[in-house]
């Protein structure tokens, strides 16, 4: 590794596991010191030990997504370890109310519910939503989003020191998929956030981006490839002909982090296999 982050501290919500783990085992890699925010305190340790086994500096904070005291004292706790925050990734995000990382079963048992329902009524996803599943999803990815920016560009400005935010949006922010509107709703949302909220802080020098990943091989995914009618159909989808890696993602999450990326803000990258040009 280069060294591209040496010197900085990096703040990653949803860290555990997927693309933010990735985004933490690179970060460090390259110098970062990496405080990982995730909700499963289980996972997140194991990859704070994994972390600091292979000789970096990681540390663990319990996080609430859509809690705006847990992000506040996620940002505090930032300060207490590591004296500032330098890079923040907002990798926390859920594709249902009732999702639970690495729950394959209850993965596979809600997309037979759902094609169940869509066959006796083609417009259920939209009809048939339930509003308690809605505002769940929205909170997490989207308030969540918002409250994380907010409270470690707070530590930024405080500080007077230039910062690099990167939100998590998907795919779905510009391409509505199907099923529940949830999901692509709450990531449009995301990607409209990080366009405001880098005109607003770009003049204070930190710079705000997002990454729309593609279909990318983590636990929120894998049900989907249990199932051939919807593995088949994303890949047929994706010119590239196969589901994108965390570390791919979290490849495209050091350039904005790094100077290489200083000239560029309120873009949204699209790592997608290619979905995008079929």
């Amino acid at each position: 590794m280069t060294g591209r982050l040496q010197g900085k501290v990096a703040v990653i919500t949803g860290g555990s596991n997927g693309i933010g783990r990735a985004c933490a085992d690179r970060f460090s890699a390259e110098g970062a010191r990496v405080l990982i925010a995730d909700l499963l305190p289980e996972p997140g340790n194991i990859a704070v030990d994994a972390i600091n086994a292979a000789g970096g500096d990681a540390r663990f904070v319990e996080l609430e997504a859509a809690s705006e005291e847990a992000n506040e004292a996620m940002a505090a706790a930032a300060v207490e370890q590591f004296g500032t925050i330098d890079i923040v990734v907002t990798a926390a995000g859920i594709s249902n109310g009732d999702y639970t990382s690495g729950d394959v079963e209850g993965g596979l048992k809600r997309m037979a519910q759902a094609a169940e329902r869509s066959a006796v009524n083609p417009a259920a996803a939209l009809l048939e939503l339930e509003l308690d599943d809605w505002r769940r999803v929205i909170d997490v990815n989207l308030t969540g989003t918002l409250l994380a920016i907010r409270a470690t560009a707070a530590v930024m400005l405080d500080q007077a020191k230039p910062g690099s935010i990167i939100t998590i949006a998907s795919i779905a922010a510009r391409d509505p998929l199907w099923g529940s509107p949830s999901y692509p709703v709450s990531k449009a949302g995301v990607w409209m956030l990080t366009k405001n909220a880098s005109r607003t802080l770009a003049p204070l020098g930190i710079r705000v981006n997002s990454i729309g990943p593609g279909f990318i091989d983590t636990n929120m995914t894998a049900a989907l490839d249990q199932v051939d009618q919807y593995h088949d159909l994303i890949i047929g989808l994706t010119p590239m002909g196969r589901k994108g890696k965390p570390d791919e993602i979290a490849g495209v999450a050091l350039f904005l982090a790094s100077d290489d990326a200083s000239y560029v803000t309120g873009e949204l990258i699209h790592p997608d296999g290619g979905w995008f040009t079929g």
